[in-house]
């Protein structure tokens, strides 16, 4: 697939040397030539030196071909703006905006840009982290209603069946990790000691599965 991405501080440079490992094609915009630096000696991809909102830049960068666009410059407003042009003028196929401003972030999301908010994201992490004992949530799906759960399975559940800890439309385990091999189980997989399951779990039903797991 072929990437752009406007802004190369450090999530810019983390994102792109990431899609380059997984052999996308990758074009970087900045303003400051010396960002580059960031990137590596190892860094295969195309960078250009240009103005987020130049357009002889975005098309030598090839967005009129792109797959894919990530705003994250450190102004809000830019981000929003290079997002539209993308998608609305040169009809880039995935297009996602960086907000610093978690309440821009909403507006935006409501205007069909697609918006990530690290501060929103942090947020919700720490709360999290702070809130669930011994309950590792290690990613929050769409707005936050929904949790990917991962946790050593409790001596309460050993030897029992995967299905003892599904509840229909609240929580439902999808992986088990069990001697370095993770699979996806059904619903008459027993559990052993040493598993650890993943569990989608939905943000009000976390109490539940505490009590299901023995940890309440």
């Amino acid at each position: 697939m072929k990437m752009i991405i406007i802004g190369c501080g450090r999530m810019g440079t983390g994102l792109a040397r990431y899609l380059k490992t997984s052999d996308h094609s990758v074009t970087v915009i900045d303003n400051d030539p010396s960002a580059f630096e960031l990137l590596g000696p190892a860094f295969r991809g195309e960078t250009i030196p240009g103005d987020a909102l130049d357009r002889d830049a975005l098309v030598q960068a090839g967005i009129e071909r792109a797959d894919c666009l990530a705003a994250l410059t450190p102004n809000d407003n830019i981000n929003l703006v290079v997002a539209r042009l993308a998608k609305e003028v040169f009809k880039v196929p995935k297009v996602v905006a960086r907000m610093h401003d978690p309440r821009k972030s909403e507006i935006y999301r409501r205007l069909g840009v697609q918006t990530v908010s690290p501060v929103s994201l942090g947020i919700q992490r720490f709360a999290e982290l702070l809130t669930f004992s011994r309950l590792d949530i290690v990613h929050s799906l769409g707005s936050g209603g929904v949790g990917i759960v991962e946790s050593e399975i409790p001596p309460l559940l050993e030897g029992r069946m995967v299905n003892d800890l599904t509840v229909a439309g609240q929580i439902q385990v999808t992986a088990i990790t069990r001697g370095g091999r993770t699979f996806v189980p059904t619903p008459g997989t027993i559990f052993q000691p040493g598993d650890m399951i993943h569990i989608a779990v939905a943000s009000a039903s976390i109490d539940h599965l505490k009590v299901l797991m023995g940890l309440a």
